[in-house]
């Protein structure tokens, strides 16, 4: 078993979270390699003092584009992923409003299958990227988060 080069979800859905805005020389040449190895994804903002919104936000976008929400293994899958995402932009304490923090992410899910053997079927991938910080616009600081579940 390997994990093919060019189908790294992971890198995939963090330069798709990554993207900035406007650059639509970059995204067509990402989106064009997304579709050529056969990954669906989708991406979208979210800004919160509440986890849990960032949660919802997220779990919603991928539950209308990627995801069947009456499989459990699907939402299951997800779920972890998003919170393994969330760990890396919270530096391992998944709390916000509690301790006066907020954030402002990008966020992009990508699923497909990043391995050269069929058995090991589908993984999601969930992107975060934005900032963190005291609720005052300034104070603040970039943060990444990345989380990667088989399905």
């Amino acid at each position: 078993m390997s994990l093919y080069i060019e189908r790294r979800i992971g890198k995939m859905a963090m330069q798709l979270a990554l993207l900035e805005e406007g650059d639509h020389e970059a995204e067509s040449v990402l989106l064009a390699q997304l579709k050529n190895v056969g990954y669906r994804f989708c991406k979208g903002k979210v800004g919160s003092m509440d986890a849990h919104k960032v949660v919802a936000a997220v779990e919603t976008a991928a539950k209308k584009t990627i995801i069947d929400g009456s499989f459990y293994r699907e939402t299951h899958s997800l779920y972890h992923a998003i919170l393994e995402a969330m760990q890396g932009v919270t530096r391992g304490q998944v709390q916000l409003g509690t301790v006066l923090r907020t954030v402002g992410l990008n966020f992009a899910i990508v699923r497909g299958r990043p391995y050269d053997q069929e058995r090991e079927d589908e993984w999601i991938a969930v992107a975060l990227y934005g900032t963190i910080g005291a609720p005052v616009r300034g104070l603040e600081h970039e943060t990444l988060g990345l989380g990667i579940n088989h399905i």
